[in-house]
């Protein structure tokens, strides 16, 4: 029995828990409060795609009728060979299995319908050595044709990262979703149940917490609720998460009440604290609430009584993952791309850097909400703490910070805690592409485990970014790509299209400016969304301001999401197919010699950008100075000392070679032997490991003790030599 049961509805992702709950069950450890917590997604998931699962779909099928379209019918008729292939499969998926990768890269192995059609020239996209990635790539086929077949035959809300998702986006009226309500159970929602109920009998909670993140879990968290208010009358039952935090702000509806009890807003941690003292303790306390709806009088109420402020980030605790089935996620791979696999590709470490975020200025984000306004970051110390923690209780080393744009200042100190304490560590996040990523800083990250970067281009014009008030110029954002790109990290880049305001000439500009971006390798990979107007962002609060006319719409349920018409007319719409086929194509590396006009089946103009735009913005200079309170660090280890006599026109003196290692090659450098004494004590005082704290105008101090001109001696080419390798000006 536990006080507590936290939920994740279907569905969020196959291969790593959404981190919600274990972000609570972490705080809720260092209140001794105790609590289980589920992944109803993942556990549903399993039992589908298994052949005990598919057998059921299969007969369903059969006992119903279903018509079918060829596609369907031609996996009806394989429908053995699915049943048979479908446990091995998941266990390849899940990690189990590798040696089944040869079996289905020979082929003749995986029953194939219409995904399999799409499928990439496999040598060239995996090569001869990614047999792994190639069998996940398959097997991945394989299950969006089931999926295609549960969605035609069975159940068309069906998606392995969302259920029922079009009833959640802009549902300003609850009615279509209690009138679903009111229906039987799919197929998907009795597996739901039966799976939630079997939980819900060994646990026996008093309050039940589902977090909802996204429109795609909002459909299942409520039949969760109408079956627990059914069948568990006693159990009281709270939502909160990312829909309710940005969507249900002005929630007027009294029937949601009869599925929840009550809904939170914004950080959980004290809401749900109170929640625990007001149901779960037997003595009488005073009813307190955070940021919290209920019903009263048959009137939806929102209650922020108590005197007792959040918690901050260094009081939550480390996140928990326990109770959840870590060893049975699935990773797969949609496409060719190793940047573009790591959301559903391998587990993933949850954890958050800072709350909120540190620039909270850009146009188009929720930037009025708290979980985005109120910026605290995290010290590097405790946040190293909390992943040995972390990598102890899940054996996983791999993390993904869930930033909305992780602190170039704070990754510093991360990378350099990581490296301190020795430990291994593969780690990527999502930035700003800011001018504080220089070539240093980016090496750093890399010593210190980070794989991989994401980050807002969005629409590269600098007319448009400034009106976004993004903060970056194009030119930066191509020089710090390069930077992160020279360094072994791989860049992804969100970009929008659809702006207001912004013109057909923009968007064509901007195509090419990524065509431009990825032919020179700076991007990996990238995703085009089209711009959307949500009612917490600046232009969603003032949009005279930015030339769009809102369709306003009575709201008593959920408001984010605003339909508007641009003053400028243009259908944006149109240019999404284009956009996103010449971006699958250059995230493969090919197409870059097409005409921009060959994606597209109507009339566009011609760019206006020149071709060697973004060429000539990575041959800029970097200007030679270096800030006096900049930090010096050496990643490397002690160099050989080699004292030899050089001769010159019957003159003589000594020099000394200092020779390197580093993991991938030995090379030297020689100096006079004074200034090479001084480099190699210089060094070790520099290095990483001993917390060092110089700052160049410290270490330019101490030179000029001894010799002159410390700027001839720092810029000189032995000492350049250093600087490309590991000494790094941070």
């Amino acid at each position: 029995m536990k006080d507590i049961f936290l939920i994740t509805p279907p569905f969020t992702q196959l291969n790593t828990p959404y981190p919600a709950t274990a972000y609570l069950k972490g705080f809720l450890n260092t209140k001794n409060i105790s609590a289980f917590q589920m992944d109803l997604g993942i556990e549903v998931i399993l039992e589908l795609f298994s052949k005990e699962g598919l057998t059921s779909v299969f007969n369903e099928i059969y006992s119903n009728k279903v018509e079918t379209n060829s596609n369907s019918e031609r996996i009806y008729f394989l429908k053995n060979d699915y049943i048979k292939t479908i446990d091995s499969v998941i266990a390849f998926l899940q990690g189990n299995n590798p040696s089944l990768a040869r079996q289905i890269c020979s082929g003749n192995f995986l029953p194939e319908a219409s995904r399999f059609e799409q499928l990439d020239d496999m040598d060239w996209a995996f090569g001869n050595m990614g047999m792994q990635d190639k069998a996940k790539h398959l097997a991945t086929l394989y299950l969006e044709d089931l999926s295609d077949f549960i969605v035609e035959c069975i159940d068309e809300n069906f998606g392995f990262s969302r259920y029922a998702e079009r009833l959640g986006r802009s549902a300003n009226s609850f009615d279509e979703i209690y009138d679903n309500l009111q229906r039987d159970l799919s197929f998907i929602d009795k597996i739901t149940i039966k799976t939630l109920s079997k939980r819900i009998e060994v646990i026996q909670p008093k309050l039940v917490l589902i977090s909802v993140p996204f429109p795609g879990n909002l459909f299942s968290a409520f039949r969760c609720a109408q079956f627990l208010k059914a069948n568990y009358p006693n159990i009281k039952i709270a939502m909160g998460g990312g829909f309710p935090n940005t969507e249900l702000r002005d929630l007027k509806d009294q029937r949601v009440f009869e599925f929840f009890d009550f809904i939170t807003l914004d950080d959980g941690e004290l809401p749900v604290e109170l929640l625990y003292r007001n149901i779960c303790q037997t003595e009488p306390v005073e009813v307190q609430f955070k940021r919290t709806f209920l019903l009263e009088n048959n009137q939806v109420v929102y209650k922020n009584n108590t005197t007792s402020h959040d918690y901050k980030q260094s009081e939550v605790g480390t996140p928990d993952y326990s109770d959840l089935l870590l060893d049975q996620y699935i990773s797969v791979i949609e496409i060719a791309n190793p940047m573009h696999s790591l959301w559903s590709d391998g587990r993933w470490n949850k954890l958050t850097m800072a709350h909120g975020c540190y620039w909270g200025k850009c146009t188009f984000c929720d930037i009025s909400l708290d979980y985005i306004k109120v910026y605290e970051p995290i010290h590097a110390k405790i946040l190293v703490d909390r992943m040995e923690e972390i990598m102890t209780q899940t054996n996983e080393n791999g993390f993904h910070f869930v930033d909305e744009a992780a602190p170039p200042a704070l990754m510093r100190e991360l990378a350099l805690e990581i490296i301190k304490r020795k430990l291994v560590i593969t780690w990527w996040t999502n930035i700003r592409f800011e001018k504080s990523f220089t070539a240093d800083l980016c090496l750093l990250l890399k010593e210190s485990g980070c794989i991989a970067v994401s980050g807002g281009l969005e629409v590269a014009s600098d007319r448009l970014l400034e009106l976004i008030k993004k903060g970056v110029t194009v030119e930066q954002v191509a020089q710090v790509t390069r930077n992160f790109t020279e360094s072994g990290i791989m860049v992804h880049a969100y970009l929008m299209y659809g702006y207001p305001t912004q013109t057909i000439q923009e968007t064509v500009d901007s195509l090419e400016m990524v065509r431009q971006m990825f032919e020179l390798g700076i991007l990996q990979s990238g995703f085009w969304h089209q711009f959307a107007m949500t009612a917490h962002s600046p232009v969603g609060l003032n949009p005279e301001e930015f030339g769009v006319i809102p369709d306003v719409k009575e709201i008593s349920f959920a408001n984010n999401d605003i339909n508007f018409k641009d003053k400028t007319g243009i259908d944006h719409d149109k240019f999404s197919f284009g956009l996103k086929k010449s971006l699958f194509n250059y995230m493969h590396g090919i197409c870059f010699d097409y005409d921009l006009q060959d994606w597209f089946d109507f009339k566009i103009p011609k760019t206006k950008i020149p071709s060697d735009f973004i060429y000539n913005c990575l041959e800029k200079d970097n200007v030679f100075s270096t800030k006096p309170n900049a930090k010096i660090v050496w990643l490397g280890g002690k160099p050989q000392t080699e004292v030899f006599v050089k001769s010159k026109k019957g003159r003589s003196w000594e020099m000394m070679k200092l020779i390197f290692h580093n993991k991938t090659q030995t090379f030297d450098i020689t100096l006079n032997v004074d200034e090479g004494k001084w480099l190699v004590t210089a060094l070790e005082q520099l290095s990483v490991y001993n917390d060092s704290k110089t700052t160049f105008s410290q270490l330019k101090s101490d030179f000029e003790q001894n010799f002159e001109d410390f700027e001839l001696f720092w810029y000189s080419k032995p000492i350049q030599s250093l600087r490309n390798y590991s000494l790094l000006v941070l």
